[in-house]
């Protein structure tokens, strides 16, 4: 079967992106910012995890597979999100995400198959993770179980991609190995993440992995370059240090949600060092996903810096009480990803009118 022709495949990143605007929305929402009536009491979690993430890698991955039937995946993430944005049937979103997951797993299985790599086989577990997660949200009707598999859907993916990358640096069969039992122990904590001893075990697999990417991966050689390439690791580095920061706030403090340190925890994994990964791969998976170039532009440095600097406000404002740090922070985060998306939408047209005038 052939592959989906970019124009077809542009609808599924649109609902995607859809998700993150209201998904952002809506954590602004419950921070007491204004916003449209429509965001209020959205499901923040679910539209970042499930109507964004999910969308997002099941597309990346039905790009790389090849085959149109790979695109089911994205298309029940997409499916979820509208629906999920409209609140006209969320029990039914919920099903769009679970067969999306499904189809992600099969996905990743027929990619793993072709090359049975460690990488392939983590990015298999992530996909697990992802579909898991959306399981645990429809049996308990809450996220508060399913955000642990979905961070670990995230940091598990990311890792088993730079993972790829960094054969490049030669990484022992110690290293590999020791790369295993630090994924292994995310898996664990987010198993028993309904324990005291879960957020312990993610927080500490957490840090080891920041710590493993920031030794082994090519970031650390690229970033002596110029253009987009040091761009990209720049992103890549920084964004290690956020992992390892979330991390050392669970392993240490094992927050639960509302409680001190929770929001530290939890927003510098999935704004820190998630956002700064997506911010660093734009320039790549967008090109690969429509077919379209994205030219460099030092501009790129702008939302980073500010996700960076507003996200450091918000952790200030967590850590000291302080409600509206906090919110300032939150609303700084909201407007990097604004900036952001702004950036590569003008970057792309500006390319595409230069070859029609």
């Amino acid at each position: 079967m052939s592959d989906l022709p970019p124009w077809q495949r542009a609808p599924l990143l649109v609902l995607g992106f859809a998700g993150l605007i209201t998904g952002v929305l809506a954590g602004l929402w419950r921070l007491a910012w204004p916003t449209p009536d429509f965001v209020a009491g959205a499901p923040h979690g679910a539209l970042m995890m499930c109507a964004f993430f999910g969308t997002l890698i099941s597309l990346e991955r039905a790009v790389a597979v090849g085959q149109r039937w790979a695109y089911l995946g994205p298309l029940g993430g997409g499916l979820g999100s509208a629906l999920l944005i409209s609140g006209i049937a969320p029990a039914m979103a919920t099903v769009c995400f679970i067969a999306g997951g499904i189809v992600l797993v099969l996905a990743s299985l027929h990619a793993q198959r072709k090359a049975p790599a460690l990488h392939a086989r983590v990015l298999t577990l992530g996909a697990a993770a992802w579909l898991v997660g959306v399981l645990v949200w429809a049996l308990t009707g809450t996220v508060d179980l399913a955000l642990w598999w979905w961070a670990a859907f995230l940091i598990v993916t990311i890792a088993g991609e730079r993972l790829e990358l960094s054969r490049l640096m030669r990484v022992s069969p110690r290293m590999q190995q020791i790369f295993i039992a630090l994924i292994g122990l995310l898996i664990a904590g987010a198993s028993l993440a309904a324990l005291p001893v879960g957020p312990h075990l993610f927080g500490l697999g957490a840090i080891g992995l920041a710590i493993w990417l920031l030794k082994q991966d090519v970031a650390r050689r690229t970033v002596k370059t110029t253009g987009l390439t040091r761009y990209i690791a720049v992103c890549l580095l920084s964004g290690y240090l956020w992992l390892a920061l979330g991390g050392a706030v669970l392993a240490v403090l094992a927050p639960g949600a509302g409680s001190i340190g929770w929001d530290t925890a939890l927003h510098s994994l999935m704004v820190g060092f998630v956002f700064a990964m997506v911010f660093g791969h734009a320039p790549i998976i967008l090109p690969a996903v429509l077919r379209v170039r994205l030219p460099y532009h030092r501009g790129f440095y702008v939302p980073l810096a500010l996700l960076h600097l507003s996200l450091v406000l918000r952790v200030a404002g967590d850590l000291f009480e302080h409600h509206g740090l906090r919110a300032d922070g939150a609303l700084g985060n909201a407007a990097a990803i604004g900036v952001f998306l702004l950036m590569m939408m003008t970057a792309v047209v500006t390319r595409h009118g230069s070859k029609h005038p």
